[in-house]
């Protein structure tokens, strides 16, 4: 009797008015994989011995030195390079007009061309001292990534242009050497310039084209290209990259 009045018999329980569950849909939160990175180091810290784990900073905390190396090297990277001094290209455009007036006097093609090798030694030394005053008086990096860019673009056709001026020199075809210096040189002034001010591969562009008709003119004008390119295109841009970006 107790089993069927116990288990048998039907009882009215009350309800509930407010159902216990909220039938509203809910959005179920994560971890993020950062805390669970953090809960790793932190159980990898809690097995290093007492003294190492004093030595290296906290879990989670920034490394202050390597984000500032990182930020310098980005900035570094995208910078361009700004201490191409313009003044010096003037003065290299103007040593270049003294030259093409000596060479013109001369009787001898390997005199000429003598001339022209003195002069493209005297422009290295020019244009690194000009780059050089620059960025000293500007406060400018001359070592830094995006000058490293500009020797890398510049140096690669003014190696091929002296191998060149050899081989061509030997063979007779010294009329050849203005079409082909003025070639390489805006070859490289573009490809390195691409890294520096948007006035230097315009720059560049023009030493091309220039040669390209020194090689359609008559081979007596060679000479007068030459100073045309190395004088007259230096002096112009030269004054632009000083008005414009500072001296």
């Amino acid at each position: 009797m107790l089993c069927k009045a116990k288990y048998l018999t039907l009882v009215n329980r009350p309800r509930y008015s407010i159902p216990m569950f909220d039938l509203r849909p809910h959005r179920l939160r994560r971890f993020s994989r950062s805390v669970e990175h953090r809960s790793a180091e932190h159980a990898s810290i809690e097995h290093v011995p007492t003294d190492r784990a004093s030595a290296q900073p906290a879990p989670g905390a920034p490394d202050l030195v390597a984000d500032l190396r990182f930020i310098r090297d980005t900035m570094e990277r995208s910078a361009a390079f700004t201490a191409v001094s313009g003044w010096g290209q003037v003065l290299l455009g103007a040593t270049a007009l003294a030259a093409a007036w000596l060479a013109a006097q001369q009787a001898t093609p390997f005199a000429w061309l003598r001339v022209w090798l003195a002069e493209g030694l005297l422009a290295a030394a020019i244009g690194l001292l000009a780059c050089t005053w620059k960025a000293n008086r500007r406060g400018l990096p001359l070592f830094s990534g995006p000058a490293r860019k500009v020797a890398l673009g510049l140096a690669p056709p003014l190696v091929a242009g002296a191998f060149l001026t050899f081989l061509l020199f030997r063979s007779g075809l010294q009329s050849a050497l203005p079409a082909t210096w003025l070639l390489l040189y805006g070859a490289g002034i573009m490809t390195g310039g691409s890294f520096s001010v948007p006035t230097v591969p315009v720059m560049g562009l023009s030493f091309m084209l220039l040669g390209g008709l020194a090689v359609l003119a008559p081979i007596a004008w060679g000479n007068w290209f030459l100073a045309a390119g190395f004088g007259g295109l230096h002096i112009l841009f030269g004054l632009l990259i000083a008005r414009r970006h500072g001296g």
